[in-house]
Formats: structure tokens, sequence, C-alpha cells
């Protein structure tokens, strides 16, 4: 029987858009008789269409609080979607399939139009990664493929893997083995056989034991245990109740989960989100041997080069496939790119030839269709013409590339020290010391990376040399004029609710009008953005905004804590260029190797209460890491003191 799960995130505009409406509502009641009152007269037909609306409104609100906020809206509320229908041959076939094949469809979300006339092709045991700019459809695409709302073939099983595990008594490990459907079913059934005695009852039991140790129960459990070790949690941690996790690590145990189940078809988006960087090189070597089909939607480079054995390209409402990782994509686009603006430069000057000869435009447009058509129906297979019915072909569009230009202004320079901790010590009360005796400094040309998984003190690393901590021991020194720039993964959160982008600097920073456009602009929020209050921006859309509020602030040394969690592809790359650029000091805290590549960054890792700089590169870094998890995860009492201990 076909598995499918899938675990859904919220969208906050959701949940705002139910608030309006209740303050509406409870409005209309002030003067609107309530259900038990119209129930002693007869009511009009408004009451009745307002009652109506109140009835569905609480319905709304009931199903969100049952999820807690968490969740989509359903699919069919904001979407449209079609695909070309098949032939009675066509649907026998699927039945036995091994490939998704899906011609020609089309989704649309309210009114605007994510793919036309698409194809989506995922061939059996590759490993796909899905790129495209912010706001695309990529997430949008995985869903639908998760809900089947394609024809998919049926005996094939979907994950979809995108949100936390439910907060319950049960623990990491449990939660990871009970995703077995078959092997839950399996133990339950031989537990209740074990105690009965009669014929039948020995008979089934000895058929219970023969497909339990077919499919590998007696290993499940310590398979299980390996990848959550994997993904950063020790033997105790394990055997906690998932209700006592954060929802970071709550959604390491969903993405546990999917990895433990082995699905036909597993859909990961985002996976290294929640992840610290120890997790996300385990993750990506572990991925390196999938054998499985896999899909999965990334914002990280490194991740998406080591993993994938194929590219799909969402571009201009259509997907485009390549063979390669995300380096090789990079270098055939750029190929692609060079090729299609020298066939809409033929185009065009085509164009304009026949309007000299004194065709309209219309007319000259329509000439040039005509080739396009025959130049199509000639490269077209026999197949292809039988099965296509696309109509009239359209005019070339002149290729546009997604550009992103982030930019730090330059500071003053200052004399050191410029900022640093001196034999620091540091604990929260009642606790052991996160930190002791510490000592580090940097200056303003300097590039630090801080690495180390979660829990061991990077974040309160951060907080003592920005003065939100102060040590218990030490100090911390810096420059009397130095101005600290913070961005992280949450930086949204204190942007103003009902201000848009623009109001909000306008309002900071005595801007002009166009010139807080223009910054915005700068760290690539589309326009239409800069006047959308911040309440209905995407987490993507907010970080920009955060962004340009930083660098408005003209920091003297910036500190980027997981910067890269919200932003696309190439709005990191952008990210990138602008540290290299920058004068001042910068340190990063990120799970994102191609940003800390980029850059050029020193390694720092925080371990056994201190902090020091590694010896070597990146390189030698993952290697001692994988070394250092391979023992961990195969002697879990090594992890009681290891320098990954959470």
């Amino acid at each position: 029987m076909p598995i499918k799960f899938t675990f859904s995130v919220s969208e906050s505009s959701a949940v705002d858009e139910l608030a309006d409406q209740a303050a509406a509502l409870k409005i209309e009641e002030m003067t609107e008789p309530t259900e038990e009152k119209t129930k002693e007269k007869k009511l009009t037909h408004k009451e009745k269409k307002k009652l109506k609306k109140q009835q569905e409104y609480d319905q709304q609100v009931e199903l969100m609080t049952k999820k807690g906020g968490q969740g989509h809206s359903a699919l069919g509320d904001n979407f449209t979607v079609s695909q070309s229908d098949r032939s009675a041959g066509q649907t026998q076939a699927l039945e036995h399939a091994v490939d998704i094949k899906v011609e020609n469809f089309n989704i649309a979300a309210k009114g605007k139009d994510l793919f036309v006339n698409a194809s989506l092709l995922i061939a059996n045991g590759r490993r796909y990664g899905l790129v495209g700019p912010n706001g695309h459809g990529k997430t949008t695409l995985l869903r639908h493929i998760a809900a089947r709302a394609f024809n998919i073939p049926p005996n094939i099983d979907i994950l979809y893997c995108e949100q936390e595990v439910g907060a319950d008594d049960k623990s990491a490990v449990e939660t990871v083995l009970i995703a077995d459907v078959r092997r839950t079913e399996l133990m339950a059934e031989c537990a209740a056989l074990e105690t009965a005695s009669d014929l039948s009852s020995q008979e089934r039991l000895k058929e219970v034991y023969e497909e339990l140790k077919a499919i590998g129960a007696d290993s499940a459990e310590p398979r299980a245990r390996r990848i959550l070790a994997g993904l950063g949690f020790t033997k105790v941690m394990q055997d906690r109740a998932t209700k006592n996790f954060s929802g970071g690590w709550r959604m390491r145990v969903s993405l546990a989960r999917a990895l433990f189940v082995e699905p036909t078809l597993l859909l990961l988006d985002e996976p290294t989100n929640h992840l610290d960087l120890n997790a996300v090189i385990w993750l990506d070597n572990y991925l390196q041997g999938w054998k499985k089909t896999l899909l999965i939607v990334s914002h990280d480079q490194s991740f998406l080069d080591n993993v994938c054995t194929d590219m799909i390209h969402l571009d201009q409402c259509k997907l485009f496939y390549y063979k390669g990782n995300y380096s090789m994509f990079k270098k055939m686009l750029t190929q692609k790119r060079k090729e299609q603006m020298k066939e809409f430069e033929k185009q065009e000057k085509r164009i304009k030839e026949l309007k000299s000869q004194g065709q309209s435009k219309k007319s000259a447009e329509k000439k040039q269709k005509e080739v396009l058509t025959r130049k199509q129906e000639k490269n077209k297979t026999k197949t292809q013409k039988q099965e296509e019915e696309n109509g009239p072909t359209e005019l070339l569009q002149k290729p546009k590339d997604y550009l992103v230009k982030f930019s730090f202004p330059d500071p003053p320079p200052l004399q050191p020290p410029i900022l640093g901790l001196h034999n620091v010590t540091f604990n929260y009360p009642n606790q052991q010391s996160i930190l002791a005796n510490c000592d580090f400094g940097i200056d303003m040309s300097s590039r630090v990376a801080i690495v180390g998984p979660n829990g061991v003190g990077k974040s309160t690393f951060l907080k003592l040399l920005t003065g939100d901590l102060e040590p218990k021991q030490g100090e911390v020194r810096k420059n009397h004029r130095l101005h600290i720039g913070r961005f992280d993964q949450h930086s949204g959160e204190h942007l103003t609710a009902e201000e848009t982008p623009s109001e909000y600097l306008m309002r900071l920073f005595d801007l002009q009008y166009e010139k807080a456009r223009k910054q915005l602009g700068t760290f690539g929020l589309s326009s239409h953005a800069h006047t959308i209050k911040m309440k209905d921006l995407s987490g993507g859309q907010k970080a920009r905004v955060a962004l340009a509020e930083l660098c408005l602030n003209a920091p003297d040394v910036v500190i980027l804590d997981e910067p890269t969690n919200n932003l696309d592809i190439e709005s990191i790359d952008a990210l990138a260029e602008a540290i290299n650029e920058y004068k001042g000091g910068v340190i990063i805290v990120s799970h994102d190797e191609r940003l800390i590549r980029d850059t050029d960054c020193s390694l720092w890792v925080i371990e056994n209460n201190t902090i020091n700089e590694l010896d070597g590169d990146f390189d030698d870094y993952r290697k001692e890491l994988l070394e250092l998890l391979g023992e961990q995860i195969n002697n879990p009492s090594i992890a009681a003191n290891s320098a990954f201990q959470q």
C-alpha cells in the first residue's frame, strides 16, 4: 500500500486574514441579532448571509486552532491546476510506471500563473535539485506532487517532509520507528500472538516472524539511532520525549523519520534550514548514497553540488532539465542564455526589416510567429506531434537574468583593539559554564566563521560580543567608536507589522520616498513589495528589509547569524560578494558551506567550553568532522565527551 506523509507549514497571512475577519464580524455582532434571537423571528436575506458568514468563520477558526496555527491553506483554496488528458492506453501504462511524467500542466495562484504548459519529468533513482527565484512556485510544486494533484503512478509512495513532528510523550527514536507503519503493525500483532496458544495463532506467528525478518525489523532501531546521531542527537536526546524539544529539534526528528522510511520519492523543502553545519555535512554525505528518488528545494549550493545528479530550473513558468550538479547547471545556463539572446536578436532584426518594408507591426509579428512554428514543427518527432497541442507559437521573449546586488557602506578606519574577549567566562544561572577562559579578537579586515553544533554556545558567544550578555569573569574589549551591526534568521521579527518597508525606512532614517525604495531595491526586494504591509511579506522579503536597515545603520563590524535561511541562491551569491567588498570586520555563523568558502573565512570552533582557531581549510574540517561523527554514531558513549555534545 503506498505511503504518503505530508507535514505542512503555516502561512502567517492566513492567520492575519482570519483576525481581520474576526474584527469585522465582531463589529457586525454589535448591531446584528445573535443566532438564538434569530430563532424568535424570521431572518431577512441579509441577516441569513451574515449568519452564514459567521458560521463559516467559526469553522475556519476551529480548524486553525486545532492545528495550532500551523499548516497551509488547502491547495484548492489558493491554486487552480490542470493537465493534459491521458488516453486509455496511457492510463493503463501508468499503473506499472516507475517514472513520473506529467505533460502540459498549469498551476495558477489566485489568477497569477506559476506554471504554464510545463512538464514534470522525474526518473526513478535520480536525485534532483529544484531551483529558481523565491516566490516562483517551487514549494507549490512540491505540495501538488505530495497531494497527487497530478497523474502519478499509484505504486510510487511519496513522503513530503517540511514540518516538525508533534510534541508529545513519545521519544525521538520511538517517533522515528513508528513512521514505518508496516513494521509497527507487525510488531503489535506479534506481541498479541505471542500470548495466544491456539494452533492458528502459532501458525500466524511464524508468518509474522518471517515477515519481520524479511523487512529487517531487528536492525530498524539501530538504523534509526544512527540517523538521529548523524543529525546531532546524543543517546540521551534520542530517548527524550519530543515535547521537550524546541521546534528546530523536532524538525530534525521529522527529517530523521523521512530518511528512515525511505519512500520511493522523497520531497525535501529547504532541509538544511534547521540544521547546524555539522548536521548539514552529515546529511550531505548521507544523501550522496541515497538509492531511491529524491527531489530537493534548497538554497545551499554546496549541498546541491554534492547531492544532486540532475537539476530542474523553474524559469518563465516552465521546468527545464539539466544533467549534473548545480555548478554544471550554472555553466550550461550561461551558455543557454547566450544562445537565447542571439535568437531573440535575430527575431527582433527580422521584425524590424519587415516593418521597414511597409508592413504593420502586427503583420510583421504574425509572419515571424509562422517562421518559429515551422522551425519548431521541423524539430519535433512524430510522437511529439501526435501528443502536443500547444496552439500557435509565441514570439521569443527577451531572456531575463535574475540579478541581485547587495552592498555594505565602507566604515571609517578604527584603531585596534576593535572587538574581542579577554579571559571571558560565562554561564547562565544554576548551570555549568558554557564558555570558560575564552580569548578572541578581530580587526577591520577579519573574516571569521564560527562553527560547532547547536547547543555549544555560538549564540551566547555572539551576545557577549554585542553586549547583550555580561561575562561572569574577564572582559569584552572594543573600540569606543565601534558600531556593530547584527543580522540573524529572526531579524525580520522586529519589523513593524502595519508599516510598509518604504514607510519603515523613511521613518527610521528620515529618507525621501525614492531613496527608501532605492535602498530596498538594492537588496533584491521587488518593487511591488515596497508598498505592502510588512506583516504580509514572506520571510525572504522581510530578510531583505532587515538587510537594508542594517546597511543604513553603517556598521563598522557586521555579525551575521545564519543569514542564508530566507535567501535564495542568487541572493546568497550577492551577500558573499558584498562581504568580500566590505572594508569592515565580519563574523559569520552559518551552515552554508558555500558562503564560508566564498568569503574566505578563517574557521573558529567552539568546543569544550572555549573557542579556538582551526588549522587547515574547510576541506580539512569537513574530513575531520565526518570521521568524528562516524566514531560517535558507531559508539554512542563517545558522544558524552565529544565536541558534539548537545
